[in-house]
């Protein structure tokens, strides 16, 4: 599992059938900075199924490989990289670097692009 913020949304109006009513978010995989003390981009992009109705700029938990087809949702689906959860905060040793709600010690939401 990782964490990633969704960048976007992909429309496909040609798919196998058993995608159809799947909603398909674009997810930027989101690593520590160096310092530990905040998070930044990994810098690569991955297609995911949505299965808990993330938005665009929210953090998320998400899954890839066999793992993908284990939720009840995906269990039938030919995908490869799942959205599983909204992430609220993100503690690393004894400080928060991510907080949905509250941001981060004022510096806003610990993600930098």
């Amino acid at each position: 599992m990782f964490v990633a913020k969704v960048t976007g949304s992909l429309v496909s109006t040609q798919k196998t059938a058993a995608m159809v009513g799947h909603k398909l978010l674009l997810v930027e995989p989101y690593r520590l900075d160096e310092a530990r003390k905040g998070l930044k981009s990994a810098g690569r992009t991955f297609v995911a199924v949505d299965t808990v109705g993330a938005g665009e700029g929210e953090l998320v938990l998400v899954t890839q490989g066999s793992s993908a087809r284990l939720t009840p949702e995906t269990k039938s689906l030919p995908v490869d990289t799942v959205i599983i959860g909204i992430v609220d905060s993100v503690h690393v040793a004894e400080g928060c670097v991510y907080d949905k709600e509250k941001g981060v010690r004022g510096q806003g939401s610990g993600i930098r692009d």
